[in-house]
């Protein structure tokens, strides 16, 4: 069983309580310090609604079918994921990534499996940028926007 304290530093005690921790850790202790916010719930029911609207109003050109909103997600979770690394390599940035999102041999050898990089792991900053894709793909492809949550 895991011992684990989060302090979510928004106030001066916070950052106290914070320290304390750090000068009663033992030897061996591991400290994280994670600099981006995590993704609000308020920006995961918006992309989630884009994403329903993606669904309802798209088929994906070169398979000529509807797909369903997690199928969506997917393809368009890939599809920011690869304009976002792109866009990092042209302004001579370290991928925003790192390695995840990679497309492996299957165990068996006999398919192809995807390690995908998922959203919620996005921090607020990466929701944000997420839902601004997702805009400006369904200008693109003539996606009626209702911005109703449905999920």
């Amino acid at each position: 069983m895991s011992d684990k304290r989060i302090f979510i530093l928004t106030h001066p005690n916070a950052r106290r309580m914070a320290h304390a921790q750090c000068d009663l850790a033992p030897d061996g202790s591991r400290v994280v310090f994670d600099y981006e916010p995590p993704k609000t719930r308020p920006q995961e029911e918006k992309y989630h609604a884009m994403i329903a609207d993606i669904a309802r109003d798209c088929k994906v050109p070169f398979l000529g079918r509807k797909w369903d909103k997690e199928e969506w997600k997917r393809l368009l979770i890939d599809a920011f994921v690869r304009a976002m690394r792109e866009q990092a390599k042209t302004e001579n940035r370290p991928d925003p990534f790192g390695d995840h999102g990679k497309v492996i041999p299957s165990l068996d050898g006999q398919g192809i499996v995807q390690l995908g990089i998922q959203s919620r792991k996005f921090g607020k900053e990466q929701a944000a940028q997420f839902i601004e894709y997702l805009y400006a793909w369904g200008n693109d492809n003539d996606v009626h926007w209702t911005n109703e949550v449905e999920w």
